[in-house]
Parts: C-alpha cells; sequence; structure tokens
C-alpha cells in the first residue's frame, strides 16, 4: 500500500482557519480582533518604549502602550522623531482598515439574520389551523377559502410553505386577499418534500393540510414527493385529513397511495374535462357551480340530524324552511344523491344539503304549503341530437372528446377544429362509438383566423368549446392563443346580430376579465373549480364522497332547467311548490336564476336554498337549479336525457294546498 505523505503545516492550518471562518459570524468577528491586536499591540508597544518621554515602570509603560492602542485612528498624536510619526500613521491606517473593515462584517451579519427573520424559519405555534404546501395560481383561491373557514374559530390561522420568499408571498396573499376577519396568514420558506421545512406548520396539529400542484413539468411528481414526506413526518396514526390534486391521471394512483387512508386527492384534467361536458351542455351552470361550491352565502353540506330519522326523502324534502336536502351520506361513507322519494333516513345517516351553514336544519313548525294546481304537468324531456365545435386542442381535450362522445343521443355530430400543429389528432375515428350513434369530423385549421371560423356554420352548433394551448417552455402564456380566438368569435356575432353558446378554458383567473365573452358565452378556469373542491373536503372530509358522487360518472349531475317544467309560466307560487314537483320528476330543486333580458346570464347569480314559503312569479325565462340522478349505466354527469319516470304520489302527507292567490311579488334577488 502507497504510504500517504505527510500533510504540511501550513495546510492544516489553511484548514482549521476556514473551517473556523465558516461557523458564524462570531467566528469571523474573532478572527478579525485577533489580526487586528496582532498588529496594534506590538506597533502601540515599539511606540512607548522608543519614546524619551515614556514612564520608567513597566505597569506604567503597559498602561501607555494600552492608551496608544486604544488611540490608534487619531492620526498624528505622536511627535518627535520621523520613523514614530510614521509609525503612528501607519498604526492608525491599520485600525482604519481593521475597523471599517469589523463594521462591514458586523452589517453583513445583521442584514443575514434579519433576511434570516424575514424568510420566517420560525414554527409555526398554532392548533386547529390549515397548512397549505406549494405555490401556483390555485392558492389564492385556496388560501382566501380558508380563511374563511378559520374565521369562525377563536385563534384561526392559515399557514403556507412554499420555495419562495416567505415576504413576497405574504405580499402577494395581501393584495389578493385584502382583509383576512382576523386570520392569521402565516408564510414560511422551505420545500416541502422536506419532511424538516414541514415541522416548521404544526401539521400533526392543523384542522387540515392541502398540498397544491406547481405549474411546472414536474408538478405532479412533487405532490407525490410531498405526501410521502408528509406520511413520514405524521406516521400511520390518526392525523388532519390530507387533500391534495395531481394534473396528469398516471400519477393519481401513485398519490393516493402516498396519501394513506387519511388523503383524498383530486384529478384537475379529469374534473376539468367534466366540468366543460356539464356547461357545454347546460349554458350558465359555470356560475351557479362557483356559487354552490364556495363559502359566500349557501352551498353543500353534510349534517347531522336526529330528527330525520326514520322519514322519507320526500318528507325531509320539504321539512326544512332554509335547507334543501339532495341526499344522503350513509354510516359507511357512501354518498347516495336524489334517492327515492320513498328512501328513508337511517340511523348513522347524514343529511346532505344546501344551506348557509353547516348547522343541523331547523324544521318549520308548521307545513308548508304545496299548490298542485300551478305544477306542471310531468313529460318525458328526451334531449335531441346535439351539434358541437370543439375549437383547439390540448391535454384535456381527448377526455373531453370521450365525454362528449359517450353522453351524445342518437344521430349526433362532433366537429373538430385544430391547428396545424396538432395535426396528429385528425387521425381519430370518424364513429368512435362504433355503432354509428355519433360522427365525428375532423378539419385543420387555425382557429384564431376569423377565415377559418367564417367558413364553418357556426350558429349550426348547439354548443361551442374553446381549448388553449398548453402550458409548456414554448408557451409560457397559452390564453393568448385562446383569447384571439375568443376575439374572432365575438366578431362573428357583432356582425350577425347573433349569441354563440360559447364554453372557454382559461389557464390563468386574470383572462377572465379579459375574455371577451359574448352574452352566452361563458369561462371554466382550470383549477379554480377544483381549488373549491378541495377546500371544501378539507372543511369537512365527508364532503369527499358527495363531489364524487356529483361529478362522477356514476352520480347525480347538476343542471339549469326551465321553470315552466315544474310550474306554470306566469302563475305565483312557493319555492316548497317547485321542490315537490322536481321530487316527482325524481329530481331535487335546490336553487333557481331569475333571468333579466337586459343581462348577460353568466352574471345573473342563483339564488341557492330560497325559503320554502318564499313566493314570487315564474316566468318562461327562469330557471331552476336541480341535483338529477345519472340513468343506469349513464356514463357522464350532465346528461339531460336522465330522467326518471314522473311520480304523482311522492308528495308526503303534509299540507297540501290548491292556493291560488297572486304573489306579493317576486322574491328579492
Amino acid at each position: 500500500m502507497r504510504r500517504q505523505r505527510p500533510v504540511p503545516w501550513r495546510h492544516r492550518a489553511r484548514y482549521v482557519f476556514d473551517r473556523t471562518l465558516a461557523r458564524s459570524t462570531g467566528a469571523l468577528l474573532g478572527w478579525l480582533a485577533a489580526c487586528c491586536l496582532a498588529i496594534v499591540v506590538p506597533v502601540s508597544t515599539l511606540l512607548v518604549w522608543t519614546d524619551p518621554r515614556a514612564p520608567r515602570s513597566l505597569s506604567e509603560r503597559l498602561v501607555a502602550v494600552w492608551r496608544t492602542s486604544a488611540e490608534t485612528l487619531r492620526l498624528g498624536g505622536v511627535t518627535g522623531a520621523p520613523l514614530r510619526m510614521l509609525l503612528s500613521v501607519f498604526l492608525g491606517l491599520i485600525a482604519l482598515l481593521c475597523v471599517s473593515t469589523l463594521v462591514g462584517v458586523i452589517t453583513t451579519g445583521l442584514g443575514d439574520r434579519l433576511e434570516e427573520l424575514r424568510r420566517g424559519r420560525s414554527t409555526v405555534l398554532e392548533k386547529g389551523h390549515a397548512v397549505v404546501l406549494g405555490w401556483s395560481d390555485q392558492v389564492f383561491t385556496v388560501v382566501g377559502e380558508m380563511v374563511v373557514t378559520q374565521a369562525g374559530r377563536v385563534r384561526g390561522a392559515v399557514a403556507v410553505l412554499a420555495d419562495r420568499d416567505s415576504a413576497a408571498m405574504a405580499s402577494d396573499l395581501n393584495v389578493a386577499l385584502g382583509v383576512t376577519r382576523g386570520v392569521r396568514v402565516v408564510c414560511r420558506t422551505g420545500a416541502p418534500t422536506d419532511p424538516a421545512s414541514l415541522t416548521l406548520l404544526s401539521p400533526a396539529a392543523a384542522h387540515s393540510v392541502l398540498v397544491l400542484p406547481g405549474d411546472d413539468a414536474a408538478a405532479d411528481a412533487e405532490v407525490v414527493r410531498v405526501l410521502l414526506a408528509l406520511g413520514t413526518l405524521l406516521g400511520s396514526e390518526a392525523g388532519p385529513p390530507v387533500v391534495a390534486a395531481v394534473r396528469d391521471e398516471r400519477f393519481l394512483t401513485a398519490a393516493r397511495l402516498a396519501a394513506g387512508p387519511r388523503g383524498v386527492v383530486l384529478d384537475v384534467e379529469s374534473t376539468t374535462a367534466r366540468l366543460l361536458v356539464q356547461a357545454a351542455r347546460h349554458p350558465g351552470l359555470v356560475a351557479a357551480l362557483k356559487d354552490l361550491l364556495d363559502l359566500a352565502g349557501a352551498e353543500l353540506h353534510v349534517v347531522r340530524a336526529p330528527d330525520a330519522v326514520g322519514l322519507t326523502f320526500a318528507e325531509i324534502s320539504l321539512r326544512y324552511e332554509e335547507a334543501c336536502a339532495v341526499g344522503y351520506l350513509a354510516a359507511d361513507g357512501r354518498a347516495l344523491l336524489t334517492p327515492a322519494s320513498s328512501a328513508r333516513c337511517g340511523t348513522g345517516d347524514r343529511l346532505i344539503v344546501v344551506a348557509r351553514d353547516d348547522r343541523p336544519p331547523l324544521p318549520k313548525q308548521e307545513g308548508i304549503a304545496v299548490d298542485l294546481t300551478v305544477m306542471a304537468v310531468p313529460q318525458d324531456q328526451q334531449r335531441a341530437p346535439s351539434k358541437t365545435l370543439l375549437l383547439g386542442w390540448n391535454r384535456r381535450a381527448p377526455l373531453v372528446l370521450e365525454l362528449l362522445t359517450r353522453t351524445a343521443q342518437p344521430g349526433s355530430h362532433l366537429h373538430v377544429v385544430t391547428g396545424s400543429d396538432d395535426g396528429s389528432v385528425t387521425a381519430g375515428p370518424a364513429d368512435p362509438t362504433g355503432d354509428g350513434r355519433v360522427t365525428v369530423a375532423y378539419h385543420v385549421g387555425e382557429p384564431t383566423r376569423p377565415d377559418t371560423l367564417r367558413a364553418l356554420d357556426l350558429f349550426g352548433y348547439d354548443s361551442v368549446i374553446v381549448l388553449g394551448p398548453d402550458v409548456g417552455p414554448h408557451l409560457a402564456r397559452p390564453d393568448d392563443q385562446l383569447l384571439l380566438t375568443l376575439l374572432a368569435l365575438r366578431a362573428v356575432e357583432e356582425e350577425t346580430g347573433q349569441a354563440l353558446p360559447v364554453v372557454a378554458e382559461l389557464n390563468d383567473h386574470r383572462g377572465r376579465m379579459l375574455a371577451p365573452l359574448g352574452s352566452e358565452a361563458d369561462a371554466v378556469v382550470r383549477g379554480e373549480l377544483t381549488s373549491l373542491v378541495m377546500t371544501r373536503i378539507a372543511q369537512n372530509i365527508g364532503m369527499a364522497a358527495v363531489f364524487e358522487e356529483l361529478f362522477a360518472a356514476r352520480g347525480g349531475a347538476l343542471a339549469l332547467r326551465p321553470a315552466s317544467h315544474y310550474v306554470l309560466p306566469g302563475r305565483a307560487a312557493s319555492f316548497a311548490t317547485v321542490v315537490a314537483s322536481a321530487l316527482r320528476r325524481g329530481e331535487c330543486a335546490i336553487g333557481y336564476r331569475a333571468h333579466d333580458a337586459c343581462t348577460p346570464r353568466r352574471d345573473v347569480d342563483v339564488r341557492l336554498a330560497p325559503g320554502k314559503a318564499e313566493r314570487r312569479v315564474w316566468t318562461s325565462s327562469d330557471e331552476v337549479l336541480i341535483v338529477t340522478p345519472s340513468a343506469p349505466g349513464s356514463p357522464c354527469p350532465g346528461n339531460a336525457s336522465d330522467e326518471r319516470p314522473a311520480r304523482p304520489d311522492v308528495l308526503p302527507e303534509a299540507r297540501r294546498s290548491t292556493d291560488d292567490r297572486p304573489a306579493r311579488g317576486p322574491a328579492p334577488e
């Protein structure tokens, strides 16, 4: 074995010196002081010993050395021989250099310490707070909703951890959220994939943990790593619910395995595609969905109602004045939306209601009058074959196309127009269902060009879906192309004086204000509604099963139906009458929208969970928001033909009225 050469002494000294300097600012100050004294003290001693007027005793000379060392910044204080004066000047310059360096080191050390404090590295000592991990455009929606949730707590707090400057995060959130109702929003800098950084937010003591996907290509893999880090930190014991989201369904299984039994993982792409299809089937549904999901006003809740045990769903539907029942959450965690009217609420079941808060609804002391004379006669409303135009292509387009073909009626047509860069998609089958039920036509053309759109029979389509390209290194702002397409569509509307039923998918919520939407157009912001779903699940983990049924293929669907399907136009009726009429059709009425001819459809708010006794004159332009179950074997929500046979005997033996008095006026909007 080759003998190792001895390390030179100067290398050892240099290593010890560097290691000492790397410890802290204090070590650097110590070395600087030592070097300064190593020069100042000997020179001061030389000045004292060469002074003819120096004291004779050693103690007095040492005092003189101390005095000279302390007065090194006083240039020209020594007189006499030129050598002594040069030594005095040299001593002053050395001291000036040392002091200036010392001030710089102290300033740098204090600045680094203040910057560390500014970044926020202290542990968040809160309990019952909300933890948000990651940073993306969704963070503003998520934190805003969690602030509303935490506002009801004594010491409400929302803690955010991301690999960004904490001061910049706090500033951005403060600008976006404004007043936080006494809820503290705490930001910490750190990698959410690092368990040591996660401990800064005390996730074990939190009420809920939300994991947001980033905007880069590796965002979904990052979510899986964050979930694994949470599992390492929290272990397999009971802890706060963890709600996460991924953009690519290929990571969905891995993310759910990493989240464990306490976690819920949502698929952003799939949810967005389903919302686009539902919005295309039911114009104006996007705003209704947002009203139903956010925490402003009435929204979906899972509540315990001991007084409802043993009652049928028909009795429960008309029992509460300010809550609309839509189903049961069974004791085993299964959600049943729009159950049969005869289905009874069992012991351990909870009610799924639309109400203003999650408190148990109060039953009305007196029965609610239902006017049978103004109910519309139930009829089967079979949806006619549709013609749908799809402009643009991205990762969600295949799923949108699949859902459109699976939910279309026989004889329907789908027309796909994509740019030249997406020419490979035109190789799709013209008959994807294989039974001739749906015909798909592909066309290569730039949707942003007006001449491409004018070559199409735009007003011959029942709905137009506009997709923008995916975010990537080559395209940082994909909404730009989508806005160009919307501008071209808007120009066609202005030329013809007709409105197009357009549904556009936006990547950035800030583009909604810029989008040139017509009176019948609407926009779905990718990830925004998913963020609202995440916050609702974080608030109550039981909502996961409810939304699974609401958006999944086998579950119920939201729809806006003409009020004339339920009550006679021009007649006065209470909302309880509308609820009872919807029950006869196997549906749950949860709100309505009164249209104004001068206001675009998307700008009219949906009135959720109105009072059952509220009376108004219903017009043919009014719409009722309902939850309707999917028919057996129905592949996707949003299929308007999924209607149960009419059941005229579903009304409970409560007060049935034939009151035909005129209403006192429309209900306040």
